[in-house]
């Protein structure tokens, strides 16, 4: 029968036991240390062949600032070449470019004073041109009025001016330009200076009138009424029956402006000349006078309402125009010229 251990072979038997363990430590750690310098040796092969491959890549040594990017731990990109050449290039090209783009800019800039040049030259025309118009149209509308010509075509050359007839009015055809306001020079001279105004609004009465010399029948703008008195029933006092002697302006017909509203004949609202279609609705001839104001009676229409005025304000553009050519010339000689004598 097997005694047991006794307390001294036992811990003989321990210390054999952790000698054993001791002696297989250090072949552990022998093992892990190959493993880190294996590793690390692979680690300089991969650095000493980035550094290969760089160094084959830019032979030229690096610059100053590659250097100090290195010691700063900022990784280089293999493949990179540095050409001190090319940074010497761009640096001499650099002045180049700067004095095309001055040149550039230079010749660009005096587009500015020749191109408001010549739109101040092109309202001196213009400003010819309406002073001409004007004097014929004041020549024309101050002429002794002539008797209406029997052919349409001939009054295409004859606006604004005064033609005489004589007829009588067809009051129950009466058409309505509207919304118009009075035509009053006095009223308009007294306003100028005024940022607004208000003028009452009403209507022109347009009202077909039968020439018994020429046998026709035409349509006359006897004149302008207030809102109020629109209704022919209003203004009963101021309907003419019989033949008169009727003096009035020759008018064409207009082509509707932008923004102006379509004529509505259903509604009898017409808000400019459509001679064409106005002749259709009354069964006259295409032709169309102003009265003038003598031909205003009591209670009826004022006549009149013929505005012979045009606007000429090229004078403005001239200044306008003459100016900044003065201006920008000034600038652009003191930019460009100045500074390129003085170099």
């Amino acid at each position: 029968m097997a005694r047991p251990p006794s307390e001294l072979e036992a811990g003989a038997a321990r210390t054999t036991w952790a000698g054993g363990g001791a002696r297989r430590r250090p072949g552990s750690r022998r093992l892990s240390s190959r493993k880190r310098r294996r590793g690390g040796e692979m680690a300089a092969a991969a650095a000493a062949v980035r550094w290969l491959g760089f160094r084959a890549a830019r032979p030229a040594p690096a610059p100053a600032r590659a250097v100090r990017r290195s010691v700063l731990a900022v990784p280089l990109r293999p493949g990179l070449a540095w050409s001190p050449s090319r940074c010497g290039s761009s640096a001499a090209e650099a002045p180049a470019t700067k004095a095309e783009d001055d040149s550039f800019l230079q010749w660009f800039l005096l587009l500015i004073p020749v191109t408001a040049f010549g739109l101040g030259t092109w309202q001196v025309q213009r400003r010819k041109w309406k002073l001409k118009l004007i004097a014929e149209l004041e020549s024309r509308v101050m002429a002794e009025p002539i008797p209406l010509p029997a052919d349409p075509m001939e009054l295409k050359n004859l606006e604004y001016r005064p033609v005489k007839v004589r007829g009588h009015f067809d009051h129950s055809k009466e058409l309505y330009m509207m919304p118009r306001t009075m035509v009053d020079p006095a009223r308009e001279a007294r306003e100028a200076g005024r940022l607004s105004s208000s003028p009452e609004s009403g209507a022109y009465v347009i009202t077909p009138f039968h020439c018994t010399e020429l046998g026709i029948t035409i349509l006359v703008n006897r004149g302008f009424v207030p809102r109020k008195k629109v209704n022919p029933d209003t203004r009963q006092k101021g309907q003419i029956e019989g033949e008169v002697d009727l003096v009035g302006m020759v008018r064409l017909t207009e082509t509707r402006k932008p923004f102006v509203p379509e004529n509505n004949p259903e509604r009898n609202h017409w808000h400019y000349r459509d001679l064409e279609a106005m002749a259709r609705l009354t069964g006259a001839d295409p032709i169309f006078i102003d009265a003038d104001f003598k031909s205003t009676v009591p209670g009826g229409p004022i006549g009149g309402q013929t505005r012979v005025t045009l606007r000429n304000e090229h004078m403005q553009y001239i200044i306008t125009w003459y100016g900044l050519c003065a201006a920008t010339s000034y600038l652009w000689f003191k930019k460009f010229l100045r500074r390129t004598s003085g170099v």
